[in-house]
């Protein structure tokens, strides 16, 4: 018998996976609160509100939200490098990175860490359904403004 098949989740396990999920969206709470804050500053300091400027702004944006989700990654592979479950920290950060996107990867965690497997991808379509609704959010204003739909230009504004 495989000692995988005897393998029963523990406790420690889902404490630590629960202050983890925890973590990463405290995180990015404050990421996407930082990324609001900078779209208004860039909006409010942009001079002639052009087709360049809205799209320079949403993609300033955007890139600070990727930023967010690599910070995240880190995160979460320097959590698994300090719970012993890879040989190093760029391996850790890797393993991580894979399982945030859903991607996924050849290597796998210990026994003692598996449910953290499937946990790391869940904060990864949790924080990442997040960003889209926040871009989704930034972006309609100028979309609006720049589709010829004069109606929902005065909405968003």
């Amino acid at each position: 018998m495989n000692p995988s098949d005897t393998y029963i989740t523990s406790l420690d396990e889902v404490l630590w996976g629960s202050v983890m999920i925890g973590l990463i969206i405290c995180i990015h709470g404050a990421g996407v609160i930082a990324t609001l804050r900078l779209d208004r500053r860039l909006k409010r300091n942009s001079v002639r509100r052009s087709f360049l400027d809205g799209m320079g702004v949403l993609v300033v944006a955007t890139l600070f939200l990727v930023l967010v989700h690599l910070f995240e990654v880190i995160v979460w592979g320097e959590f698994l490098w300090h719970k012993g479950a890879f040989g190093n920290r760029s391996l850790s950060i890797y393993y991580a990175l894979m399982q945030y996107t859903t991607v996924s990867s050849s290597y796998v965690l210990p026994d003692r860490l598996r449910l953290l497997g499937g946990l790391i991808p869940l904060s990864g379509m949790l924080t990442v359904a997040w960003s889209t609704s926040v871009l989704f959010v930034l972006a309609r204003p100028f979309v609006a403004r720049y589709s010829g739909d004069e109606d929902a230009v005065s909405r968003s504004d």
